[in-house]
């Protein structure tokens, strides 16, 4: 089985969920390619606090890296919310990764990180990228947070269309997944444990999910 999951760009295809890994693999950058070289992608801007309210605040903004304004995109450090970005501009110098879908129970465990598969299958490009340009469109994904509202939750959903209900204690996004489970077992217990419970919390297997309209989606966001 190949899990380093990375590709060429000759092998983007549009509507693949996409990823690229930050400094010191701390954590991933996620979004969806369109064709043409882009990538919509939910951010926050450079420096801002992601939110946490714990010392992982500092040490993820920390680790941005610097960037220079580029001349397709423009200056878009200060940018909040679903935006559109060159591949280059996505990427930050880091490799390119695509993320799995449909995979097996038994191969989402043997990854040893969270955030690059899962269970869920995929919807068909035409209506990834319709919901990815709808969401850019509309800055309709409401408000960034690591845990809560990420940038690979905001891919997965353009994916598979799947919302998880919110009266559910654990993210939607296999990073976040990985971050909270290694929190609740304190680093102490085996790989095993943490990757069940990452797999517990996989969007493709839990049953508190429902498939929401993009439409619908906004239309929630919008009345708070």
């Amino acid at each position: 089985m190949d899990f380093s999951n990375q590709i060429s760009r000759d092998n983007l295809n549009p509507g693949d969920h996409i990823y690229s890994w930050r400094t010191a693999f701390v954590y991933a950058h996620h979004g969806i390619y369109i064709g043409d070289g882009k990538v919509i992608n939910f951010t926050r801007a450079d420096g801002l606090e992601i939110g946490t309210g714990t010392f992982l605040d500092k040490i993820i903004v920390s680790l941005i890296p610097t960037r220079n304004p580029c001349s397709t995109c423009g200056d878009q450090s200060n940018l909040n919310g679903v935006i559109s970005s060159c591949l280059d501009c996505f990427l930050v110098g880091g490799n390119l990764h695509l993320f799995k879908y449909s995979v097996s129970p038994a191969f989402l465990m043997a990854t040893l990180r969270g955030g690059t598969c899962t269970t869920a299958p995929s919807d068909s490009p035409e209506q990834v990228i319709s919901r990815a340009k709808y969401l850019l469109f509309r800055n309709g994904f409401g408000d960034y947070h690591i845990f809560d509202n990420n940038c690979e939750d905001f891919a997965i959903y353009c994916k598979t269309s799947l919302v998880v209900s919110k009266n559910f204690i654990l993210g939607r996004s296999g990073q976040a997944s990985s971050v909270s489970a290694a929190a609740w077992v304190a680093r102490i217990v085996s790989l095993l444990a943490s990757n069940a419970i990452r797999l517990f919390a996989d969007i493709g297997v839990r049953k508190d999910v429902t498939k929401v309209p993009v439409e619908t989606l906004v239309a929630r966001a919008r009345q708070g």
